[in-house]
């Protein structure tokens, strides 16, 4: 017998020898609709895993889960401070504190959310490459946890709203409706940088930068269309442009249900849930079409 003989199959012929019996690959992306389903079986793992992670996060620390209140209540007396009192960021907005606040707690939800799905798949290779599942599991057990956090600090929101001289009106019962359209986007926007995070290994380093020029695009320390029109002299689409902005979108729509004062142009509805169906449509999809190599390399 000859070396020939014995040299072994090349790479397509053992893919059409595979073909003919029927076998496929064990990590091949399945159809989009079996997709959805496996997630749809796997919900009480996303639901636990979670939960879990929600839980040990703050396990080593002496307040324990406080943080998640205490880390936005921080974060915005510093910023009242420096943008409400140092650079008179207050002046022509009806209590100011309830606006900082709410622009800060809207605005941290997206924040985590997408910084915590863009090291969704690269920080757990492991589980990965040991386990198989939808690996769209991750990033909707990240956004749950920042969701599951949020209900904790909205609570304490609608109190300090309240000792700021806001009252409980009908339209409060409209915030579960907004939180729903921007949990929607969240978890399309976290299904595309957990895809980006994946192969992207700068990605972590760029995304604080990102995430503070969105933070001062987003209208979470002044009025919008006071400091772009009335202050900066800027054309009116400028600010229709930020208004549009989906962090701004759901802080304007949450400011115009909680703060009586505050009247958002009518653009910000339309465009809340624009980006819900948008990014959780092309979110979903684009995550899917790399299923079959996350955890690769």
């Amino acid at each position: 017998m000859s070396q020939l003989d014995n040299a072994p199959p090349e790479s397509g012929s053992l893919a059409e020898l595979a073909r003919r019996h029927g076998l496929r690959p064990a990590i091949a992306r399945p159809r989009l609709p079996v997709y959805t389903r496996q997630l749809w079986e796997r919900r009480h793992f996303i639901l636990t895993y979670a939960t879990s992670r929600n839980v040990s996060k703050y396990s080593g620390s002496a307040l324990g889960q406080l943080w998640q209140v205490l880390t936005p209540l921080l974060n915005a007396a510093i910023y009242y401070v420096m943008f409400g009192l140092i650079l008179g960021g207050s002046k022509n907005i009806d209590n100011y504190p309830a606006f900082l606040l709410t622009g800060m707690f809207v605005f941290t939800y997206t924040q985590r959310t997408v910084t915590a799905g863009a090291k969704s798949i690269s920080g757990n290779l492991s589980l990965i490459r040991a386990l198989h599942f939808p690996r769209a599991s991750l990033p909707l057990a990240y956004t749950i946890q920042e969701l599951q956090q949020l209900t904790i600090s909205m609570g304490v929101l609608l109190v300090i709203v309240t000792v700021t001289g806001e009252y409980p009106t009908w339209f409060w019962l409209m915030v579960p409706i907004v939180l729903a359209l921007q949990t929607s986007f969240n978890i399309g926007a976290g299904l595309v940088l957990a895809r980006l995070g994946s192969t992207l290994r700068d990605l972590s380093q760029l995304l604080p930068f990102i995430m503070r020029t969105w933070l001062y695009a987003s209208g979470v320390f002044f009025a919008i269309h006071d400091k772009v029109v009335n202050s900066a002299r800027l054309p009116e689409w400028v600010a229709t442009v930020m208004y549009l902005n989906p962090a701004a979108s759901y802080i304007e729509w949450m400011r115009d249900i909680l703060i009586g004062s505050h009247v958002p142009p009518r653009t910000v509805w339309v465009s809340c849930v624009f980006w819900a169906v948008f990014a959780l449509i092309f979110g979903f999809w684009y995550f899917w079409r790399a299923e079959d190599r996350y955890g690769r390399g």
